[in-house]
């Protein structure tokens, strides 16, 4: 276990904690001031490295006509009954029979419709506004006729289905909003700055790509398209469906305007009958099985197309009864004129097969789908409805379907670049007649750059000399494991085998395990209870064997991934006895698997698996001569559609300078789907900071024999490029603030950097099939033509197509060249303890995700936290997470 930090020495740096700095309690954090800072410019590229030839996923596009100019025109749709219409199809229905019905008054002008509220030309409009009446046969318009209802009113609507379509009428109006010069886009690539914002003129050029893809019936997400082509689809369970499309955006970039195509994948319910949906979306054989209260939360909103009539339906529930049983009431048809408007009741069923004439195979003693309104049913038996295709699929995946999708989604890299330029010639971009009168033209293939191939960082490990990653065999410094048990709540797992052979691939890599002191198996009649009940009965099963707390717990999980298990276990661990527990769940047992659970066991524990040559030998650049602060922070949100889960904001904080391979964590909870971190900086009532950066600044201080950070690096994860500013103006600040409440008035030299992997830029060899070599960096042509940024991949992509970490360097008053960060940076992604390869992003940053993960967990499946332990943001209650134990918080238990 790792001992109190700064008691003991690291290649003979004294780690001893000399005393807190004074902290005055009287100090206003309101009245510091911070400097307010600017996203620099880059200066220079980077020279170090074996250069290499390279092709980029850009197509190079022609610059825009400097004259042209887009107008932007608003617009406003409402129906006959005054209703503002906001539907997107519906919308682009009405832009094209407004383009078809009015082309002379709007001058033959060609419209763009971003789908919801904005429209665009080359060139003005003959008037500032206009006022049109369109006239639209819509099948929508009925979609709660032709099937049986529950009240007469439903009657009547069959009754008036007899018509194949009806006529609704809407009112456009049109008015002029702004300009938006071509022109700025040239400013942009030279890399100056205009009045006007080029990411406008972009955007409309996005919007044109993403209309011609709707005019194609593709589903649109963000920039991405997909088609409704079953050669795209990939299964992956649960009723789910990958469909395989394509991401398309225009970019600015250092060597011209260019067009970003990239592969992309979303997800959307298996289309066909909804039968086989449900089936499979409960993983159920039998119709009696399926829980009818999850199908009808399932099929809300989805749309359906009825095979009896070729309408698109939308559904809103199920009936409360089966088909054979859910009555209606209908009129009857009779020539007595006596009698006529007399009704009868009749059953859902009953009317399809007798009054319908169409046969029921299973529909008799299953719900109907209500595809009516809230007060007026219209019920529908299920075989006669198939999902329409393209539906989106938001939720979660779950690991199954995402190790099914990620396994049957890769791409090569010669068929990635093949999937492209076929796509670039097939959807034939150049004949937009928008694009043509913009001047655009676009190349069909892929833009060739020269990349450098940076020389890899040798590792320190064991007592061996400087090595490659490759090479690496033995711990740099192992820990020896004197107390530890193994529990078991897997039904599968020999742990006998598991603890002897974790003790002899211990040896092997230097690690000096002791036989564990117990054993200690799950009683099969609890493996139905809750997961927090199973996690109480197994630690009252080991406090009753153990007279003192062991050093170490491994623990057996049931499940691989997300076992409900791991939550509870980890918070009974590390907040409520402070004991390192490591969790494992293995499918088969060999030496690379044991390797891999040594790493982190020997990092929770104090040990070090490596270090950098570099940083062994106290030689990092611009870092080794002064004390360095290197931050990595991220943000967890909740799954997608749960806006009640808060975010998790996790930092962490290098520690025990001038190592850069050591890092302590702090997490907070904050406003759900917030992304900036809000609890930097946090000053309390009585005066103190209880934030982030204070608590590991502390830490640094401690562990660095009384140093304080004069220089600090900051790696940012996961914020867009229109987040930039927020990160400088919000979160910078409150990290000058922290430093300032702890009586400091000189501000350390910051450098920022923002690091991207949702990005959608690729590299590829130009003149071999394999993925690029790892440490393959481009700072040239695709770059941003004015900003500091390159891209890097450090790892070596075994399977698929490698991605790149881009880089954006936001501030730098620590004055790296281009080469010492790019090197930096790339011995970074070398130092992650858990791996014995590179990482494809700063270890910084993978250790903040995994610390806001694990906390997640905590969240999760915390259920009896105190009510009264919750933090107000705005309006809305965010519980606080609980705080590790004193003998944890320390080490790198997130590993």
């Amino acid at each position: 276990m790792e001992k109190v930090p700064g008691t003991e020495e690291i290649d003979g740096i004294p780690t001893l904690p000399p005393p807190l700095p004074n902290i005055s309690p009287n100090l206003e954090p309101q009245q510091l001031v911070s400097a307010k800072y600017s996203i620099i410019s880059r200066c220079e590229v980077g020279t170090t490295g074996r250069h290499i030839q390279l092709l980029a996923n850009h197509f190079e596009v022609s610059k825009p006509d400097p004259d042209a100019i887009f107008f932007q025109y608003s617009v406003s749709i409402t129906s006959e009954d005054k209703r503002t219409i906001e539907s997107k199809g519906i919308g682009r229905k009405l832009i094209d029979r407004l383009y078809q019905t009015y082309s002379s008054e709007l001058a033959g002008k060609n419209l763009v419709y971003d789908g919801e509220k904005s429209l665009y030309t080359v060139g003005p409009l003959p008037h500032n506004k206009f006022d049109f009446t369109v006239v639209l046969e819509d099948s929508f318009a009925k979609r709660d006729n032709g099937s049986p209802g529950a009240s007469k009113s439903s009657s009547e609507a069959t009754k008036r289905s007899k018509h194949s379509f009806q006529s609704k009428t809407f009112k456009l109006e049109i008015s002029y909003a702004a300009k938006i010069p071509l022109h700025s886009i040239s400013l942009a690539i030279r890399g100056v700055e205009a009045d006007y914002s080029a990411q406008d003129a972009l955007r409309v050029l996005d919007i044109i790509l993403r209309q011609q893809a709707a005019n194609r019936g593709c589903l649109l997400v963000r920039q991405s398209f997909f088609h409704d082509d079953s050669r795209n689809f990939t299964e992956v369970g649960g009723g789910v469906t990958g469909v395989r499309g394509f991401h398309s955006s225009f970019r600015p970039t250092k060597g011209g305007l260019s067009l970003n195509m990239d592969v992309s994948t979303t997800m959307i319910l298996t289309p066909g009958p909804v039968i086989d949906f449900l089936l499979a979306n409960q993983n159920v054989k039998e119709t009696r099985n399926i829980d009818w209260a999850k199908a009808k939360r399932m099929l809300r909103n989805l749309r359906v197309l009825a095979r009896h009539r070729n309408m698109e339906l939308k559904i809103i529930g199920l009936s409360e009864k089966p088909c054979n049983r859910q009555f209606f009431s209908m009129k009857v048809k009779n020539n007595d004129s006596a009698n006529e408007g007399q009704t009868v009741d009749i059953t859902v069923h009953e009317y399809f097969v007798k009054h319908c004439g169409i046969e029921l195979e299973y529909s008799a003693f299953l719900p109907c789908l209500d595809v009516g309104k809230p007060k007026r049913p219209n019920y529908l038996p299920l075989e006669l409805c198939s999902l329409v295709p393209l539906q989106r699929y938001t939720k979660a995946l779950s690991s199954v379907q995402r190790a099914s999708l990620v396994e049957k989604s890769r791409q090569k890299p010669q068929e990635r670049i093949l999937s492209l330029t076929d796509a670039i010639k097939k959807y034939r971009y150049d004949d937009d007649p928008v694009l043509k009168a913009c001047g655009i033209s676009i190349e069909k293939q892929l833009t060739h750059v020269e990349g450098r191939v940076l020389e890899t960082p040798k590792l320190k490990v064991g007592k061996s000399d400087d090595c490659i990653p490759s090479q690496w065999k033995t711990l740099l410094k192992p820990t020896r494991i004197e107390s530890w048990l193994v529990v078991n709540f897997s039904a599968r797992c020999d742990i006998s085998r598991v603890s002897r052979e974790l003790i002899n691939c211990g040896r092997n890599k230097g690690i000096h395990i002791e036989r564990p002191h117990t054993l200690a198996e799950e009683d099969p009649h609890l493996r139905r209870a809750t997961p927090g009940a199973r996690v109480e009965k197994m630690f009252e099963q080991l406090q009753a064997k153990l007279k003192d707390a062991p050093d170490f717990i491994l623990c057996v999980l049931p499940e691989r991934k997300n076992s409900d298990i791991y939550g509870p276990w980890k918070k009974k661990c590390l907040i409520d006895f402070g004991i390192v527990t490591q969790c494992i769940s293995p499918s088969k047992i060999n030496d690379q698997y044991l390797t891999n659970v040594l790493l982190k066991i020997n990092s929770k524990l104090g040990g070090i698996n490596s270090l950098l040559a570099i940083e062994h030998s106290n030689n990092v650049p611009l870092i080794k001569d002064t004390p360095t602060m290197i931050l990595g922070m991220d943000v967890s949100h909740g799954s997608p559609g749960r806006s009640d889960i808060p975010s998790i904001a996790a930092v962490v904080g290098s520690r025990r300078w001038p190592l850069i391979s050591r890092y302590r964590a702090s997490v907070r909870t904050q406003s759900p789907k917030v992304e900036m971190i809000d609890a930097l900086y946090k000053p309390k009532a009585d005066g103190t900071d209880d934030g982030i950066i204070q608590e590991l600044l502390v830490d640094f201080y401690q562990t660095s024999n009384g140093r304080k950070p004069t220089q600090i690096i900051v790696f940012r994860d996961g914020v867009s490029e229109s987040q930039f500013n927020q990160v400088l103006n919000i979160e910078l600040d409150q990290i000058i603030k922290a430093y300032q409440h702890l009586g400091e008035k000189d501000i350390p030299k910051l450098t920022v950097i923002v690091a991207q992997k949702n990005h959608h830029t690729k590299l590829f060899q130009a003149s071999g099939p394999e993925n690029v070599p790892p440490g393959t960096v481009v700072d040239t042509k695709i770059v941003h033509p004015r900003n500091f940024d390159f891209y890097l991949c450090a790892h070596a992509g075994m399977i698929g197509t490698s991605r790149p970490a881009h880089y954006h360097v936001l501030v730098d008053e620590i004055g790296f060249s281009a080469d010492d960060l790019q090197n930096l940076i790339h011995s970074l992604s070398y130092v992650y303890q858990r791996s014995t390869t590179a990482t494809s992003i700063v270890a910084p940053i993978c250790y903040a995700h995994l610390a806001a993960a694990q906390m997640a967990q905590f969240m999760k499946f915390d259920d009896s936290s105190d009510a009264s332990s919750v933090t107000s943001v705005g309006n809305a209650p965010i519980p606080e997470l609980p705080r590790l134990h004193e003998n944890v918080e320390g080490s790198m238990f997130f590993c």
